[in-house]
């Protein structure tokens, strides 16, 4: 990987990461398309550590309070002080780290997988394009009443495992957990506020634990190259937070969709055509 080609991917991974679209698929994609090897499951995770840096700074507040408070509930606190756990910042830490459980189970459990087997271009086609059809339904027919002070148990194990379908190309991370939102009848403002929120503690655990993998050797990137990536992945992606939270209170998914089908069939047509090869080339 050379630097232009780390600038190219990083842009793409800051301007995909946080729409319903595929930021794994797109940076797979538009490797290859440069006449790369696969950037790799592991360039990816590091990248994403840039674009989750851009919601830890643009949720700075919320996360503070959140976590303070959600310790400020635990049973070594002294009584006096004592936050009760029904209070909506505890139960929101609480929600966050059930919602994390299953991305964290399954990622390691499928290790492998995701670095290899998952990468198929035809699995992303068919991901990008049933998921563009779940999402139109989602967000045209589900009903937008529920804000998060009203999430369960059940609503934040739900919302873990359609984060834990991001695990595979073309499902989009903010697209899985914001049609499962959708779908549990939060509004659109709510199901992307808590798709960032649960995002980060899964992708900065893999992001971490694949550089660890890079720096005791197992894994390789391309170090200088992959910075500038990551850099640039958290200059853009902080911007496209700040323009996607805005639009959704006043627009549909309708974009997303239609641009998931026509990047599908965009793909499906060039792998038809032998310029794309559905096996990655790994370096």
């Amino acid at each position: 990987m050379n630097w232009l080609e780390a600038i190219i991917l990083g842009l793409v991974q800051g301007l995909t990461e946080f729409l319903p679209v595929s930021s794994s698929a797109h940076l797979r994609i538009v490797g290859e398309l440069m006449g790369m090897e696969d950037p790799g499951a592991a360039f990816t995770a590091i990248t994403q550590i840039g674009t989750e840096t851009a919601v830890l700074i643009y949720f700075w507040r919320d996360i503070v309070r959140i976590i303070s408070r959600w310790f400020m509930a635990m049973p070594w606190v002294n009584e006096n002080s004592r936050i009760a756990q029904s209070d909506p910042d505890v139960r929101m830490g609480w929600m966050i780290i059930v919602g994390s459980l299953p991305i964290g189970i399954l990622g390691l459990l499928l290790e492998d997988w995701i670095d290899y087997q998952f990468r198929n271009l035809w699995i992303t086609v068919t991901m990008l394009a049933f998921f563009a059809i779940l999402l139109a339904a989602a967000d045209r027919y589900a009903p937008r009443y529920r804000t998060l002070d009203r999430m369960t148990w059940r609503d934040a194990i739900l919302y873990g495992f359609a984060q834990a379908m991001a695990l595979i190309p073309g499902v989009s991370r903010s697209g899985g957990t914001i049609t499962m939102g959708r779908v549990m009848g939060y509004t659109r403002e709510a199901a992307a506020r808590y798709s960032f929120l649960l995002a980060m503690p899964a992708v900065f655990a893999s992001g971490f634990y694949k550089l660890f993998k890079v720096l005791v050797g197992n894994d390789t990137v391309y170090a200088g190259p992959t910075l500038l990536a990551t850099i640039i992945a958290f200059i853009v992606g902080y911007a496209v937070i700040v323009w996607f939270l805005k639009i959704v209170s006043t627009r549909s998914y309708q974009p997303f969709v239609i641009y998931r089908i026509v990047i599908a069939a965009v793909i499906a047509g060039l792998l038809g055509m032998g310029v794309l090869s559905a096996i990655p080339s790994l370096a």
